[in-house]
């Protein structure tokens, strides 16, 4: 598995790329603060309910949680599924918040 920092990301957006940004958290935590990441709970990764990713098997995929805990489950799941190119947020939102607030 793959890392990605809240400043490299941070980059990658600011500069107007593509990216293809999954959030693993839960939905009320997603609700209360996200980067924009398309919600897909942990608990669906984990009992395979990803039919709506499932096209991005070949390109990268960036996840992110809270801590980047679950994140990381996440990112060790998909590689088993196929996914080619898994990326986790280093510290998740914790980090993100750290270094450029809410």
């Amino acid at each position: 598995m793959q890392t990605i920092t809240a400043e490299e990301l941070k980059a990658r957006m600011d500069a107007g790329e593509k990216l293809n940004i999954i959030d693993v958290r839960e939905p009320h935590e997603h609700t209360e603060f996200n980067i924009g990441g398309q919600l897909l709970p942990l608990g669906k990764v984990q009992i395979m309910q990803i039919e709506e990713i499932e096209d991005l098997k070949q390109e990268e995929v960036i996840v992110y949680c809270r801590s980047g805990n679950r994140s990381g489950q996440a990112c060790l799941m998909l590689e088993t599924f196929g996914f080619a190119n898994v990326k986790n947020l280093t510290g998740g939102m914790l980090s993100w918040s750290e270094k450029f607030g809410r």
